[in-house]
């Protein structure tokens, strides 16, 4: 790829110059209280946004947060990230109560060189994700005047065609942030001769989610270990009763399809971790899947299975995994999905969690990241990166 990089923009000089950098700063805020739950996304950005400051930019950060209907909802306002993005900066950001009105205007006049500014949510505006490109451009317009540089480092937004991601490159000289190159570069190494063998773990709800990258890697992967939600379709599609499971029924004949093309590489789960109802405290027990009772529905995979891929992980020199492979947030169904991600950090391997709910699991289980070789922050973006998609972030960093 030709992409200029912040390296590039630093070396040019940013001392007093504004530089708009769209982050994902898309962090889950619990519900009753409203605040954050993970930061990571807002850690993720630092060190691009850290090089701005210490280089004496007037930084003007713009993300989304949630999906909010084109209109300014307080549940979905980026104020409690402001508060965080500023205590891990060790300064304080600047709050803009709006995305492009009177507040963004004097609140990105008055920074001085080296302070942080923090757009409101910019889906508060119907023309961020637009489908007309004559409002997404109007909107585009308005967020590019806050800069006189943009910074793309939202490797998690580049596979949506939105103002901030796709119109304004157009706009403003324009780099990739350090996340970004970091991202690309490590999804390029899954993408072109990786190391192998080549395991790759999806979990997650559904088949028809994946299906894609499915197809995508099957020819390329060595072992591909499917859990989660999504095992249900494919225990079905091999004749197995799944009782009350999740299963997408349009999609059984697709899976059998799948299994036969594989030529044994797909693994399955052999045992699963079966409930009375989807609740923490259900009654629950381990069965295997050839015995999954009609009135149960499974929510984990089992130890036997967890052992099985754990020694398929052994072997990997590289692995990917996208998906937790049960309800890890109800402790009772947790073991599958800590299992793999310890086995995948005790496989001499690059691994790579490929971002959304994984990553999430692997912080919410308190695991150490740093046992990781990568820790996506786009779940949805580095599946289409694997299945060869063109990602319009990128394409227009690239233009």
């Amino acid at each position: 790829m030709s992409i200029r990089t912040l390296d590039d923009l630093l070396a040019e000089g940013v001392a007093g110059r504004r530089v708009l950098v769209r982050a994902d700063l898309n962090v889950p805020l619990d519900k009753q209280t409203g605040a954050i739950s993970d930061d990571g996304r807002i850690r993720a950005v630092l060190p691009t946004i850290g090089a701005l400051v210490e280089a004496g930019a007037k930084v003007v950060v713009c993300s989304h947060l949630g999906r909010p209907k084109g209109a300014p909802d307080p549940q979905f306002s980026l104020g409690p990230v402001a508060g965080r993005l500023g205590e891990l900066l060790g300064a304080p950001v600047h709050f803009a109560t709006d995305t492009v009105g009177d507040s963004a205007h004097s609140t990105v006049a008055g920074l001085a060189d080296g302070q942080v500014a923090l757009l409101e949510n910019l889906r508060f505006n119907a023309g961020e994700t637009s489908k007309d490109e004559a409002e997404r451009g109007a909107f585009a317009d308005q967020l590019a005047a806050f800069g006189d540089a943009y910074v793309d480092d939202a490797f998690g937004a580049v596979h949506r065609k939105h103002a901030s991601v796709y119109d304004v490159p157009a706009r403003l000289p324009h780099v990739a942030g350090r996340l970004v190159l970091r991202e690309v570069e490590v999804l390029s190494k899954l993408t072109g001769d990786p190391e192998r063998p080549y395991v790759v773990v999806l979990g997650g709800s559904k088949v028809s989610d994946k299906l894609a990258v499915i197809e995508a890697l099957l020819p390329t992967v060595d072992r591909l270990l499917i859990g989660g939600g999504m095992c249900f379709t494919f225990l079905k599609a091999q004749g197995l009763e799944v009782g009350t499971s999740l299963l997408e029924k349009d999609m059984v004949e697709t899976c059998g399809n799948l299994l036969e093309r594989s030529g044994g590489k797909i693994m399955l789960p052999v045992d699963v971790v079966v409930a009375d109802a989807f609740a923490p405290d259900a009654t629950h027990d381990t069965v295997r899947v050839d015995g999954i009772p009609s009135h149960r529905l499974g929510l984990d995979i089992g130890p036997e299975t967890v052992a099985g891929f754990a020694a398929a992980l052994s072997q990997a020199k590289t692995i990917f995994w996208n998906g937790p492979m049960g309800v890890f947030e109800m402790p009772a169904f947790a073991a599958g999905t800590r299992g793999i991600a310890e086995a995948i950090t005790k496989a001499d391997a690059f691994s790579v969690v490929g971002g959304g709910d994984s990553a999430a699991a692997v912080r919410a289980l308190g695991l150490d990241e740093s046992s990781f070789g990568h820790i996506s922050t786009g779940g949805g973006a580095s599946l289409e990166y694997l299945e060869g998609k063109a990602l319009p972030g990128i394409a227009a960093l690239e233009n």
